[in-house]
């Protein structure tokens, strides 16, 4: 069996990984995982389950049982879902919970596909450290914060532009500062800065790196 093609693509909250990813997977024909979803269902379960601080104990036995229903819950994407990501994120027990699943994601791509396209904070460095093509992309603070907002008003929620800077702030020190598996780039990764870049040349500048690293 032919070993699947994977990219990785890491970098911040509101950076415009997932949306490359996206387009990516589109294009080549290859599943795509954004793996900040299955943090974010961790997330979203310890809080409906009125957990705001939870011990690792607890924030492992939820990540050892996600369902298809945590997976789709309709609060993944509030703020308040995004900071306690990044908090079980950095927990050693809810990361190994969640790495398997990765690991056979990547391996054996969903659908027979020929390969997947992985964003996540650590997916060059950790879960995919052999990945065929590694990307990193960041973009400013403040810039990220307004696509943040755009992000939520699209989707019905309220956004005031102050709290959700102070809370990509907030993610950036967590998802850095973190033991386990800190956000950084991977030291073969290529560096997109999409501050001053449409969707459209992001896609573009990507592609090109990929076609010519064949």
């Amino acid at each position: 069996m032919t070993k699947p093609v994977i990219i990785a693509i890491d970098g911040p909250a509101a950076s415009g990984k997932g949306t490359l990813s996206e387009r990516l997977a589109a294009h080549f024909d290859y599943a795509h995982l954004e793996t900040g979803r299955l943090y974010r269902a961790v997330a979203a379960k310890l809080l409906a389950a009125g957990l705001t601080a939870p011990s690792e104990a607890q924030a492992a036995e939820v990540a050892q049982h996600l369902g298809d229903a945590d997976l789709n819950s309709p609060h993944l994407y509030e703020e308040a879902t995004g900071l306690m990501a990044s908090k079980v994120s950095a927990l050693g027990p809810v990361r190994a919970a969640l790495l398997a699943f990765q690991h056979d994601f990547a391996g054996h791509p969903p659908g027979g596909k020929a390969g997947a396209v992985i964003d996540g904070r650590d997916i060059g460095t950790v879960v995919c450290p052999n990945a065929d093509v590694k990307f990193f992309i960041t973009a400013a603070p403040e810039i990220r914060a307004k696509r943040r907002v755009g992000q939520l008003q699209s989707r019905g929620a309220g956004a005031i532009y102050a709290a959700v800077l102070r809370d990509i702030l907030e993610r950036d020190a967590l998802d850095t500062q973190r033991t386990n598996s800190p956000l950084r780039p991977s030291p073969d990764a290529h560096l997109l800065d999409t501050s001053d870049m449409t969707a459209e040349q992001v896609f573009a500048a990507a592609l090109s790196w990929i076609n010519k690293s064949r």
